[in-house]
């Protein structure tokens, strides 16, 4: 274990959220997804309140030894890849967005380890040119990767295995797992349309879902998940996301060596 002195530290972009009862707004960010890379990665998590323009992001993202892109509850407006207008009910966090797909070019630049999870896999493929399917379960052969909901539903139900991902043969995660197939949990509506530029697909979902990805032009760890590897990563059936978290807190680790 690594003295808590020279721990690598993550930026974590966070979202925003309307407190219950109030009119007032914070920024967050899950506890599981800071906990996890605490945990698995080694790693000291710190949020990052999104600024939008306020910030200069090459010096922002050359403080951090690696960015976690995490999940959220709003999607990546369509604006950005040129999709059609949401539906005006349709949840957004513009201001994440325009932080997010400005860290992701800047963390390619300078060489900054990213892990991407759910939402932040549909954020680093349209900071690279790529575009999004709005809802998953309404394109024809697809199936519904969205999470269970009604009464009684539980953690349990909505983070279950659901579906097998095939690994690319000879890619990362084949290589982190030694495995052709594994299976995952499924919590999102979107799903990558179009792949970024100099995108490699690591995992396909059985219904032709791209699931996992990583940036081929980045120097270190950049990978990322449609799937939430934050639900029990210490589970011998979640072999991958927890290899995924060892992967980049050693590259988290080795650019703190050398930053």
């Amino acid at each position: 274990m690594t003295s808590s002195s020279s721990l690598p530290l993550i930026g974590v972009p966070t979202s925003i959220m309307q407190m219950p009862g109030s009119q007032f707004y914070a920024f967050v960010s899950g506890k599981r997804y800071i906990a996890s890379v605490n945990e698995f990665s080694n790693c000291m998590a710190v949020q990052i309140p999104y600024l939008a323009d306020d910030y200069d992001y090459a010096d922002l993202v050359r403080r951090f030894d690696g960015i976690m892109l995490t999940g959220g509850r709003a999607n990546v407006e369509p604006h950005n890849y040129g999709g059609p207008p949401f539906p005006e009910d349709e949840a957004i966090d513009p201001d994440r967005d325009a932080t997010v797909l400005r860290i992701v070019p800047a963390c390619i630049e300078a060489g900054v380890p990213i892990l991407g999870i759910c939402r932040g896999l549909q954020e680093i493929n349209v900071a690279l040119g790529g575009s999004l399917h709005y809802r998953v379960n309404e394109v024809p052969g697809k199936n519904d990767h969205r999470m269970p909901r009604g009464d009684g539903v539980t953690d349990e139900d909505i983070y279950a295995l659901r579906h097998p991902v095939k690994l690319t043969e000879g890619g990362l995660f084949q290589e982190l797992t030694g495995k052709q197939e594994v299976m995952v949990n499924t919590l999102h509506g979107q799903g990558i349309d179009r792949l970024g530029e100099g995108l490699a697909v690591e995992a396909v979902s059985d219904d032709g879902i791209i699931e996992g990805i990583r940036i081929e032009s980045h120097p270190n760890f950049a990978a990322a998940v449609q799937w939430h590897t934050e639900f029990q990563p210490s589970r011998d059936e979640h072999l991958l996301s927890r290899k995924l978290y060892e992967a980049f807190g050693e590259a988290a680790l080795e650019r703190s060596k050398n930053r």
